[in-house]
Formats: structure tokens, sequence, C-alpha cells
């Protein structure tokens, strides 16, 4: 029965520090896609060097390109400073003016 308890507690004891210790996966967007048919657009963009792609694209009849998740990425700084607006803020214009009545004419 100690023996039982102890494998227990050693098993236990590995699966939390297994489970504490894994990170979670990091996605990242290689430059080169093997494109064409099966694969489709953009295709299979697993590829660090247009050679690798094209080592990997001979006698599949696919051809290599540019990821265009790479190509297209938007870049660490924003389009605009952070104190300016692209438009100014529109003002308050009270609603319809009410006119005064037209004046009654006397014969």
């Amino acid at each position: 029965m100690h023996k039982l308890l102890i494998a227990m507690m050693a098993l236990t004891a590995a699966g939390v520090a297994t489970l504490a210790s894994s990170a979670p996966a990091v996605a990242y967007d290689y430059p080169w896609c093997a494109q064409g048919r099966g694969v489709g657009i953009p295709g299979d963009c697993s590829y660090r060097t247009f050679g690798q792609c094209q080592a990997s694209a001979s006698g599949r009849n696919l051809s290599c390109n540019i990821n265009p998740r790479v190509a297209f990425a938007q870049r660490g700084r924003p389009p605009y400073p952070a104190d300016y607006a692209p438009y100014p803020a529109y003002p308050r214009y009270p609603a319809y003016p009410r006119y005064p009545a037209y004046p009654r004419y006397r014969e």
C-alpha cells in the first residue's frame, strides 16, 4: 500500500510538472509558400528559404511564391501618431431651427 501511494504521488507530480512547464505553440508565418492544385491559395507556407520551397515543389507541379500574410503584414508602427485624429470631431449642430411663425397679413 505504501509503495502504491508513493508511485501515485510521483506520477501526479510528474504530470503537474509537465503541464506547468509546457508553453503554448507560437504561430509563425514563413515567407515562402508552395502553391498550386491540391494545396490552394496561399498554399503550403512552411518554408524559410526559396530553395526549400523549390525542393518541395519539384515534381508536384507546384510553384513557389511569397506568403501573402508576410508580404502584406502590418508593420510595428501605427499609421498615425497617437495625438492625431484623421477626421475632426463633428460639431454638434442643433436640431432643425424653429422659425418664427409667419406674420399674418391684415387686410
